[in-house]
């Protein structure tokens, strides 16, 4: 039957985020039913409730890094059982017939994926609501399994920082002997150094920041170049195979195309607007290629865990009550975390 999550959203974009309740649907035949333990915070997650991408739907109750336990399954469902610890990503459907769904694509699926917040069910054209809930039902594909041993504490972020930068590495063959820069030391570029280490390719952080520096060898690179640094960045030409870059905001990759060595790829993760124009030449002269890459799909979301629970790797988070949250995002803002926040839900008691 359905149920009433407690959960915490906004109702207008200049609104601050409070307790709100949050109707859950009816399992269907395919439906797992989960209780939250965690959330993550994505800078997303901000901009929907803030409408700096102008498509939100109020009330919006955010959150697709989420992690919890099966309660109930539905008649159909076999790949979950109750008592399973499992997470949810950033797209909880789709319409699993097209080339892209079938192909473990769900991401690209040809009639628009249904995001786990902020979009339209299929079935019955309510808006989705996130993980900032103490519960959730979710189409059974959408559900990955957390692998045994993992700390629950710390999955969260993997469903989206983590598969957001482990996607483009696996699909450009990054691996031992690959030289790779992550530019930009955030939430995911910490995670794409993380990986691209953990998959054995010689790691250099570029930041314009010198005191990230220690920060990324810590993490796992083996190099940093300081970008403002011009003498820096003259030694590091055409070094690279492969460049990561998570810059969020507007900026001239120019500077950046031009360390990539013969058939280098760049590929961007993380600026979602109109970028400023750069010269073809550097792409022609080397072979070189610019691309974009969002989340995977669920099969990737899925190998990713796998890959993290076997290598032990896991976000640098934070941990913060329910109703922290506006704080929280406060703080994102001024890139006040190291690197991710982390919502333990057994909190929301206390708050709503």
């Amino acid at each position: 039957m359905a149920t009433t999550a407690r959960g915490w959203g906004t109702k207008a974009a200049d609104a601050p985020l409070e307790p709100m309740s949050v109707e859950r649907r009816d399992l269907r035949a395919n439906d797992v039913a989960i209780a939250i333990t965690h959330a993550g915070i994505c800078h997303s997650d901000l901009h929907t409730c803030r409408n700096d991408w102008h498509n939100s739907r109020y009330p919006a109750v955010p959150g697709h890094e989420i992690v919890g336990t099966v309660t109930a399954v539905g008649p159909d469902v076999t790949k979950h059982r109750v008592g399973d610890t499992v997470a949810v990503g950033c797209m909880v459907d789709s319409c699993m017939e097209c080339d892209q769904c079938t192909e473990g694509w769900e991401v690209f699926c040809e009639q628009g994926n249904v995001g786990t917040y902020n979009g339209i069910d299929k079935h019955d054209g309510t808006v989705t609501m996130g993980g900032y809930t103490d519960h959730v039902v979710v189409r059974d594909h959408f559900v990955c399994k957390v692998p045994a041993g993992m700390d629950v504490t710390r999955v969260a972020p993997l469903l989206c920082a983590g598969i957001t930068t482990y996607s483009p590495l696996r699909q450009y063959g990054v691996g031992e002997g690959s030289k790779v820069a992550v530019v930009g030391l955030g939430g995911l570029g910490h995670m794409g150094v993380k990986l691209a280490a953990a998959m054995g390719a010689h790691v250099t952080m570029i930041t314009t920041t010198a005191s990230k520096g220690n920060d990324a060898r810590e993490l796992g690179a083996h190099d940093v170049i300081l970008s403002t640094d011009a003498a820096q960045m003259k030694a590091a030409f055409k070094r690279f195979d492969f460049i990561l870059n998570t810059i969020p905001v507007k900026h001239d990759i120019t500077p950046y195309l031009q360390l990539l060595g013969r058939s280098g790829r760049m590929v961007l993760v993380g600026m979602i607007d109109m970028m400023p124009e750069f010269h073809s030449f550097n792409l022609l002269s080397m072979n070189r290629a610019v691309g974009g890459s969002a989340i995977g799909g669920i099969p990737e979301t899925q190998e990713m865990l796998n890959f993290c629970a076997e290598k032990g790797i896991y976000p640098d988070c934070e941990m913060i009550r329910m109703d922290q949250v506006n704080e929280a995002y406060e703080r994102l803002l001024k890139n006040d975390v190291r690197y991710r926040f982390v919502i333990d839900m057994a909190t929301m008691g206390d708050t709503a």
